[in-house]
């Protein structure tokens, strides 16, 4: 009987001729209602003299069985794939097909964009840890024990260490804690720019807990306001790539400064786009002023001998400005059509003479 089986599966394997018709042959003989399996069922009602002699001979088939529908499904497969072969073609002629590119992010850019325009007026690059400690994030830069920016609702704390409970550690929320460290590291003249990282308890379209901000530094003797003045409107010019740049610089107050003046830059509306130039209208960009004597004694220089001026700004919000951004969440929501909308090629390194915005 089982020799006639064998035959007659066998017979049915070599002649399936597709790989749907081989599986129906295997799910017939060794499925779990096929007829193999349903002998190999029969041997525990067997006598055990009996299935010493049945026992073998059934899996023998077994094997005999799934040997040939392996090796015909690998014969049906191979044929498949040579009549795919002859079949497809690739003309080597015809260009390459578009892929996705990386790209460039607009804030990215931005941070470029300020080191070229900075390194060309003589400013280097200034980097800190963005955990601070309160000291060098708050009370080396005159801000007092009462002032709204120390409150948790607006600044990130980390759990105090009981064994050092005089230093609270929290995230930093501007770079001035950069200046700081520069003042108290290098000898004056100091000119730097510190970019970064900098985060505050805050959220909707134009704010997000993490943002970046880039803060400006000079530190030398005589400095004066028009040397302020002179710098932020070479900088305005060169990153909003117009000459027609009026400022208005209008007193505010900072407690790490002393005069201090948030600035205005001249422009104007056309179809509802913003447009960098003249006087028509006055959006406020950035703050500034002269570096308090007590922030300057407090890095230990002495302030009747150096003098300084300071400057920050979001380099988020001057990407929106720049680029039409309009709301600053979409920066962080790694969606690629809006990164490939606004974001800039790999070679669109930015530089003074060919174009900043390149």
């Amino acid at each position: 009987m089982t020799e006639t089986l064998e035959h007659d599966l066998l017979a049915h394997i070599a002649a399936a001729d597709t790989l749907d018709a081989l599986e129906a042959v295997r799910v017939a003989a060794l499925g779990k209602a096929g007829s193999v399996t349903a002998l190999m069922k029969t041997l525990g009602g067997m006598a055990p003299d009996a299935r010493l002699v049945e026992g073998p001979r059934l899996n023998a088939l077994r094997e005999v069985v799934a040997g040939a529908i392996a090796a015909r499904k690998g014969e049906l497969e191979a044929a498949a794939l040579d009549a795919r072969l002859a079949t497809e073609r690739l003309d080597m002629t015809l260009p390459a097909p578009e892929r996705p590119t990386g790209t460039i992010h607009p804030i990215s850019q931005v941070f470029d964009e300020l080191a070229e325009i900075f390194a060309d007026l003589g400013f280097a690059v200034a980097t800190g840890p963005e955990i601070e400690d309160d000291w060098h994030n708050f009370t080396a830069l005159n801000i007092p024990e009462s002032h709204p920016a120390r409150a948790m609702h607006d600044t990130f704390y980390f759990p105090q260490n009981a064994a050092d409970s005089d230093r609270k550690m929290l995230l930093r929320t501007h770079t001035s804690p950069v200046q700081i460290r520069t003042m108290m590291t290098q000898a004056p003249p100091i000119r730097i720019i510190a970019p970064g990282r900098t985060y505050r308890s805050d959220s909707d379209a134009t704010h997000t807990p993490m943002f970046h901000q880039v803060e400006g530094l000079v530190i030398d003797r005589g400095i004066t306001l028009g040397h302020l003045k002179w710098t932020l409107e070479t900088f305005i010019k060169a990153f909003f790539e117009v000459d027609d740049v009026t400022l208005r610089l209008r007193p505010s107050y900072f407690p790490f400064t002393e005069p201090g003046a948030e600035v205005d830059v001249g422009c104007s509306w056309a179809g509802g786009r913003l447009s960098i130039g003249g006087s028509e209208s006055w959006l406020e960009v950035l703050g500034s002023g002269m570096v308090h004597p007590r922030v300057i004694a407090a890095c230990g220089l002495d302030p009747n001998e150096w003098q300084g001026f300071a400057f920050g700004c979001g380099i988020d919000r001057l990407a929106m400005l720049k680029y039409g951004i309009t709301d600053l969440r979409a920066c962080f929501d790694a969606d690629l059509r809006w990164l490939k909308h606004f974001g800039f090629r790999a070679l669109d390194v930015p530089t003074l003479s060919g174009g900043i915005g390149a």
